[in-house]
């Protein structure tokens, strides 16, 4: 069964970005996935900032990163681009840390004019880290995005529900064909190798 990391670039707490993320990721449970969670600023700052990435959590951080077979990858939208902590930690990968990687991009911010940032900012870098394949990935607007206040859990206005998950369908369905080529591709070198 393949298994997505979701990383999350949000510095903040109470993150709507996070909630997105888990939004996507309780989606991709449901078609059978393995999913785990990992918000980048959880990780020491120390650590991360001075690239010490033989300590203990940005190893295990680095180590899920490679283990992954699709990545999700959530950031609110600040100054026109992703997050300086997203940055932080993808500058950790080696060059091609995401090498046959399907990867779904997702960003969230106050105005439609932040729209393009997965494309002029976040696309390339993906691309530069070889990743396999980047799905079109979903912009959502901080107002669709409903915080919990006590009384009922953090949701997505309907509409932006739909366009997420629309996006995490289509994800899905390109991880798994991944994985089915990678298993024919094993197969197909393995009985040569015999032969």
């Amino acid at each position: 069964m393949p298994s997505i990391l979701a990383l999350t670039g949000s510095p903040s707490l109470h993150s709507r970005t996070a909630v997105v993320a888990d939004h996507a990721l309780r989606r991709l449970a449901h078609a059978g996935l393995d999913t785990a969670h990992l918000a980048v600023r959880e990780l020491p700052a120390a650590d991360l900032l001075a690239a010490r990435t033989g300590q203990p959590e940005l190893r295990r951080a680095l180590a899920a990163v490679a283990e992954a077979d699709g990545l999700v990858i959530a950031t609110p939208v600040y100054k026109a681009a992703y997050t300086g902590i997203l940055k932080a930690f993808l500058d950790l990968l080696p060059q091609d840390g995401l090498a046959g990687k399907t990867v779904l991009p997702l960003t969230t911010g106050g105005s439609i004019a932040h729209v393009l940032t997965i494309d002029y900012a976040l696309r390339p870098v993906l691309a530069a880290l070889g990743a396999r394949h980047v799905t079109a990935g979903r912009f959502l607007l901080d107002s669709t995005i409903e915080r919990e206040n006590g009384q009922r859990p953090d949701r997505l206005r309907p509409e932006a529900e739909l366009d997420l998950y629309q996006a995490v369908d289509e994800f899905a369905y390109a991880v798994n064909a991944g994985a089915v080529t990678a298993a024919a591709t094993a197969a197909t070198a393995a009985a040569v190798g015999t032969s």
